[in-house]
């Protein structure tokens, strides 16, 4: 018996010896299949979520983001302890204390499993989530579940739950296109992860079970039970007092899907820089979680885009009443649900709402928005709508609402701010403003049109137009470096011209149609008389002239080989007239406009940084963008033209401002330190003003896409633009001052014949001119040739970062 009872011993000794060398064994192959076959645990270490590309502002305001999945990345020290517990109470009660595979709740879905044929919520932990949403697909089949579970022992042994927790909190979807709990508070609250309710982080904890059926945007009520459930988890779980769980389950349901916030408006830079972009990147640009960098000033960028509504409004109230949209007929009550209903389906434009007139009396207009809202529309905001007639004229001036508007009128209006309602009408005109600091280059502002909705073309970087006599300053900066001085007497007098250029005789003409005689140089540009113009250009010679005109960054190609380039028949963008004018505003350098500053790749990888070209003074100086590209450590830009010839030029369009055909500005903003040019093209199809301090250099057009007369002058349509956003951007800012280069001498002239005279001459001015070009006693006509070479030529879009 004895000895039987040995041998039984025995061999239950070796049977488990035997099973612990095969247990050994087996997790000695598991070990190595987890090593050998299970992915590489390291890249959840630097792991890259799939995240939109996001557009911001110099001052870190988002303009725009890009991309399907939505997601705003945060690590566990940004995460409320509160939603961490709302979130292991819900899907993990026991993760800080297992291995990352809680095998007592995965046996206790295994029982279900065998006993129901049903499968139950339990059996995956956080890890086992994370190790299926970084590596491993959606199929739902055994030998997934074993990896998953293999996959969280790797995970747990290799990070700590700080990391892992990170990596969940950032990674779960929760339904309308938000990844990850941040993203899911802005989606359904609109507010940071740190300002929400103990109701909402439960409501956010008890998404991941079911986020797209039951989120609380689709389905209130069942995300509300779902909620409840967390809350009371919580309150179970000791997380929450008895008075937290009462107050919070009685808190309402206020989730509603909230748009991106976009802080900037700014849709012209957004596209610029996502169509850049997408050129390196492809598709991958939208997921790899790029935050790009501008150079745009968000304040500077709201005034841009206010004054461009205010400018294109006030143009179409000039230009008379195109009258309603439709008519709806009489008013009656029983309509008003109909009426609003169908005010619901137009489209608001560039914030012009569309609205429905109930009744007129004496003093305005009722009307009704699409939110149904009751507006009142007081008389003085409407009294502008003179008719526009059949022949194109306006008709009579109204004088009473009743011949304005009627019932059932569906009209265009907007709040001014004075936080009145006005009548208004969508432009048909078009308007672009580009904004950037002259030192740099760097892109403060802009606006491509007036609604980005509309037409996505953007016309300060792709509209070719005609400068008019914006473009006269560089043929003035030509003539004054060929030796011609600002006192230089050239005769407004009438001129026909066979021009090789064109094909039959050319007789220009003032805009005023009148001749003014011999004037000074100086003189023909503040009031921008055309013949001046045609004279200058004739005696400097129009190849020299054109390049000259490349040394601004104009592109040769764009510019007509005939006299009429004195009148700004050239082609040019609005970004090019902001580099060519920053030329005077700088002294003399040429700046390479740039928009982006940096491009961060989540979390913090560096991938990109803008080195702008700077203003060297002491000589030092690389002599092309090539130069300059060679020289990082000397970056310094290249000199278009001498600083005497810049400031001289300045000097002169700070006189259009105070006294020429900008003294509109002047009168409105009253500084010392603005300059510019208004510019009319051709039959009034094209307005600008180009103007500018040391700080900031902008450019205003106005004409129709397709070139019409818009019947007004620079002066008229682009000039009052200018002001309202200068006025806002310089707003408390000093007056600043171009410091006069040396070589610079104020000499005594007569006005009248631009000759040197004495101390003690009656009626004499002073004049600026370049040491060794001064005036003579006596005129001469004398005309020397100085360097003519070009510097660099051009600017695409390309460039621009």
């Amino acid at each position: 018996m004895a000895k039987t009872k040995n041998s039984f011993l025995k061999r239950l000794g070796k049977l488990l010896l035997f099973g612990l060398a095969a247990l050994i064994l087996i997790i000695a192959l598991l070990y190595a299949y987890m090593q050998l076959a299970l992915p590489d645990v390291d890249a959840l270490k630097d792991a890259r979520m799939q995240t939109p590309l996001r557009i911001f502002t110099a001052d870190k305001q988002l303009i725009a983001e890009f991309g399907d999945v939505r997601r705003i990345p945060v690590s566990y020290d940004d995460i409320p302890p509160l939603l961490v517990d709302a979130v292991l109470a819900t899907e993990d009660k026991h993760f800080f204390s297992h291995i990352g595979v809680d095998f007592a709740g995965l046996a206790r879905a295994t029982v279900v499993l065998a006993t129901t044929g049903h499968k139950t919520q339990g059996g995956s932990t956080i890890t086992m989530q994370v190790a299926r949403n970084f590596f491993l697909s959606r199929e739902k089949t055994y030998a997934r579940k074993f990896n998953e579970i293999l996959l969280a022992l790797k995970i747990d042994h290799e990070l700590d739950k700080q990391a892992i927790l990170a990596l969940y909190f950032n990674k779960v979807f929760l339904g309308e296109h938000a990844y990850g709990f941040a993203t899911a508070a802005q989606t359904y609250y609109g507010k940071p992860l740190n300002e929400l309710s103990l109701a909402q982080y439960a409501m956010l904890a008890g998404l991941p079970k079911a986020p797209s059926s039951s989120n609380p945007v689709v389905n209130p009520a069942k995300a509300q039970d779902r909620r409840d459930h967390v809350l009371l988890r919580l309150y179970q779980s000791d997380y929450i007092t008895q008075f937290q769980y009462e107050t919070a389950i009685n808190e309402p349901v206020t989730a509603s899907y909230h748009h991106l916030r976009v802080s900037v408006h700014a849709p012209y830079v957004a596209e610029l820089v996502r169509k850049q972009l997408y050129k390196k990147y492809g598709e991958e640009l939208y997921t790899r979680g790029i935050d790009v960098y501008t150079t745009v000033d968000g304040a500077l960028q709201e005034d841009a885009n206010q004054a461009i509504y205010e400018g294109t409004l006030a143009y179409g109230r000039r230009h008379g009443y195109r009258g309603p949209d439709d008519n709806w007929g009489d008013y009656d009550p029983d309509t008003i649900d109909e009426w609003t209903k169908k005010l619901a389906d137009i489209e608001t434009i560039n914030g012009l709402q569309a609205s429905v007139i109930t009744y007129v009396d004496k003093d305005g207009a009722q009307a009704q928005l699409a939110d149904g809202t009751v507006i009142y529309i007081p008389w003085k905001s409407m009294s502008w709508a003179q008719p526009i007639m059949k022949n194109g004229k306006l008709g009579h001036i109204p004088e009473t609402p009743q011949e304005v508007l009627k019932e059932g009128d569906v009209i265009r209006v907007y709040k001014q701010k004075n936080e009145q309602w006005m009548l208004t009408q969508i432009p048909k005109i078009e308007s672009s403003l580009l904004a950037s600091d002259p030192k740099t280059g760097a892109i403060l502002a802009m606006v491509g049109g007036v609604d980005f909705n509309k037409s996505k073309f953007n016309r300060t970087l792709d509209a070719y137009r005609q400068a008019g006599s914006s473009f006269k300053p560089f043929d003035y900066a030509a003539a004054l470096d060929k030796g011609m001085t600002l006192s230089t007497i050239i005769n407004d007098s009438p001129i026909v011209i066979k021009d090789p250029g064109e094909k039959a005789l050319w007789r220009p003409q003032n805009d005023t149609r009148k001749f003014y005689g011999p004037t000074r140089l100086r003189e023909g540009l503040v009031e921008s008389l055309n013949l001046v113009s045609v004279r200058i250009l004739q005696q400097i010679g129009v190849n020299y002239a054109i390049d000259y005109d490349t040394k601004f960054g104009f592109e040769p190609e764009k510019l007509p080989h005939s006299l009429s380039l004195a009148l700004g028949t050239a082609d040019v963008t609005s970004l090019q007239l902001v580099r060519g004018f920053s030329v005077f505003a700088n002294g003399g350098y040429l700046m390479s406009p740039y928009v982006v500053t940096d491009i961060i790749q989540a979390p913090h990888k560096e991938i990109y940084h803008r080195q702008p070209a700077i203003i060297c003074l002491e000589n030092k100086k690389a002599s092309t963008a090539q130069d300059q590209e060679k020289t990082p450590d000397d970056h310094c830009a290249p000199q278009a033209i001498n600083p005497q010839t810049a400031y001289l030029v300045h000097s002169v369009l700070q006189d259009v401002i105070k006294r020429g055909t900008g003294k509109a500005a002047y009168h409105a903003l009253k500084r010392n330190d603005l300059a510019g040019k208004t510019g009319t093209s051709s039959d009034q199809k094209d307005a600008w003003f180009v103007g500018y301090n040391q700080n900031i250099v902008a450019a205003t057009w106005m004409g129709l896409d397709e070139p019409k007369t818009t019947n007004e002058f620079g002066a008229q349509a682009a000039l009052p633009i200018w002001i309202d956003f200068m006025k806002a951007a310089l707003k408390d800012k000093p007056e600043t001052s171009l410091a006069r280069p040396a070589g610079i001498i104020t000499v005594r002239i007569d006005p009248i014949t631009g000759r040197q005279v004495s101390s003690d001459s009656k009626n004499s001015m002073f004049e600026l001119y370049q040491q060794g070009h001064l005036p003579e006693h006596e005129v001469t006509s004398a005309v020397t040739n100085n360097n003519t070479d070009s510097s660099e030529t051009g600017v695409g879009v390309a460039d621009l970062y």
